[in-house]
């Protein structure tokens, strides 16, 4: 070979490797720029691991506010279980409706034996009799100088059980009449009751009695009107003079419910 063909070959040579150098450069280059890029892309992507890692961690804490929330939202749902449970509950509530319904029922049963009870009617004038009490226990002292009482017993006298209670109106009358007392109510409770056929049942007078001479009333007779009823029973007086005080606020003389 030649020198000049060995200067051209190593030109040659040289030439490449200048060649081979530019071109490993260039790929240095671009690959520095892709990872460049890369790096770039890697920060966004790290920031958003970051930022994820942030949102994880804040996920991680949403997600353990979700997965508290998912705990309390089990909470939540035990709430709802509860609520459920209230929701049974509340169906149990139907059942409650149910239990409701069923006592409305069983109430209608015992109201069945009460009513019988319910279906029983109330005591009517037409059905009943009326009486003062007189045996030896029943006479009201006319020396008692707190006041004394007497009884006034209504019997059923129908062919079937009748209900009754609360107060019965009590006129006193005098012999023609024309003087009328119309006795006043205690502020006694008072419950109904239910009265078989020839049953009794009793409610009292409170009497202020006196043996005076002058300011007393001296009934004849007593109109008993047995509640909610607008007609009357007429039985006869059969104790002494009470003290007048049919215009008084708080009288003596007044009248007890049934029972």
């Amino acid at each position: 070979m030649s020198s000049s063909a060995t200067v051209r070959t190593a030109r040659r040579r040289r030439t490449l490797r200048l060649a081979a150098a530019a071109l490993t450069a260039a790929a240095g280059l671009t690959l520095t720029a892709c990872s460049g890029a890369d790096a770039t892309a890697a920060k966004p992507a790290g920031r958003t691991d970051a930022g994820a890692a942030a949102a994880t961690g804040g996920a991680g804490s949403t997600g353990a506010q979700d997965s508290g929330a998912q705990d309390s939202g089990a909470q939540g749902s035990g709430a709802q279980g509860s609520g459920a449970q209230a929701g049974s509950g509340t169906q149990a509530g139907s059942g409650t409706k149910a239990d409701a319904a069923a006592k409305k029922s069983g109430g209608a049963h015992a109201g069945g034996g009460g009513g019988a009870a319910s279906g029983v009617q109330r005591c009517h004038t037409s059905g009943l009799t009326a009486a003062f009490a007189t045996g030896e226990d029943a006479a009201p002292d006319p020396n008692a100088s707190g006041g004394t009482t007497t009884s006034i017993v209504l019997t059923n006298k129908g062919s079937s059980a009748c209900k009754i209670g609360g107060f019965p109106g009590v006129d006193l009358k005098s012999e023609n009449g024309g003087e009328r007392w119309s006795l006043a109510r205690s502020s006694k409770k008072f419950s109904s009751i239910t009265l078989q056929p020839g049953d009794s049942t009793d409610f009292t007078l409170n009497l202020a009695m006196t043996k005076e001479e002058t300011g007393f009333y001296q009934p004849a007779f007593a109109d008993v009107t047995p509640p909610n009823e607008t007609t009357s029973l007429t039985v006869k007086w059969p104790w002494g003079t009470l003290v007048d005080q049919r215009s008084a606020t708080h009288p003596g003389t007044f009248v007890n419910p049934i029972g």
